[in-house]
């Protein structure tokens, strides 16, 4: 885990809600007083979070069993355990709250909750809601249109790989990160980090060079996947990394050719990660 204090500011009518980043979790963990204090008018917000822990455990909440202690610096300047929820844990949080100011976050999760019903019915709507969203990042309709393109094709790889035995999620994250770390050295953590990114999308934030890499290992990961029809983890790990191969010197035959880097740091975010302690909204 990555100790280092992050504070989001702008959040909760400007109150500063204390958070700490879990690299390999890839989530924030949110200090509970400081959303509690934000939500309600409690003069003494510890103490209004320890009567509600109280009714949350007498309920049987699963809120109280996600809490996790976590040093974060408090006012004095000095690192304190404090309680911390994970994103979802504090979404849960925020549905106990009986305050005024918590029902705008409830209204909105529950429209959230009502948009991904409508989305079961009509999948298309879910479509139309990922191309507004990169819209407003303002990538353009040819990038968006390669962007689905190459979600089919990440499907149409982890087919291949669940007809070869592979089941559970950290078996797809191993492959992956065979193909990543065979073609750029990185493994796709590794590479987030060196781009300066948390939960945000790899290739989301990836240059075209980059993204055709990555296409490329995965694709001839695929190919060589459906010769060899590969058995278990150990057998698609030694395919992923051969697909990997591929990319690498097609990426060694580029920077030879133009003389440029292909893995660049440069990313997609509106927003950037100052010295890991703020995220600061541009």
């Amino acid at each position: 885990m990555n100790n280092k204090l992050s504070t989001i500011t702008n959040l909760f009518e400007g109150k500063e809600i204390r958070s700490i980043w879990d690299s390999e979790k890839e989530d924030y963990y949110f200090s509970v007083v400081d959303v509690i204090a934000a939500l309600t008018d409690a003069n003494i917000p510890r103490n209004y979070w320890s009567d509600l822990k109280r009714k949350l455990i007498d309920e049987g909440s699963e809120v109280h069993e996600k809490i996790v202690q976590l040093k974060l610096k408090a006012k004095d300047g000095k690192m304190r355990e404090t309680d911390t929820l994970d994103t979802k844990g504090i979404l849960r949080l925020i549905e106990s709250v009986p305050s005024p100011k918590a029902e705008p976050f409830k209204l909105w999760l529950a429209q959230l909750g009502s948009e991904r019903i409508d989305e079961v019915f009509d999948p298309e709507k879910a479509i139309k809601r990922a191309i507004d969203y990169y819209r407003k990042k303002g990538y353009d309709d040819k990038w968006i249109e390669a962007r689905i393109k190459a979600t089919l094709d990440r499907n149409k790889l982890t087919d291949i790989w669940k007809d070869g035995g592979i089941t559970k999620d950290f078996e797809y994250g191993i492959l992956t990160n065979e193909i990543y770390k065979e073609w750029s050295g990185m493994n796709a953590q590794e590479y987030k980090s060196y781009k300066g990114i948390h939960k945000e999308n790899l290739r989301d934030n990836m240059t075209d060079i980059e993204v055709a890499l990555t296409d490329l290992g995965e694709l001839t990961t695929r190919h060589i996947a459906q010769r060899e029809k590969p058995i278990g983890l150990s057998e698609n790990r030694k395919v992923a990394k051969k697909g990997g191969s591929v990319a690498k010197k097609t990426k060694e035959f580029y920077e030879e050719v133009t003389g440029l880097n292909a893995i660049s740091k440069d990313n997609s975010l509106n927003y950037r990660y100052i010295d890991e302690d703020k995220l600061i909204e541009k």
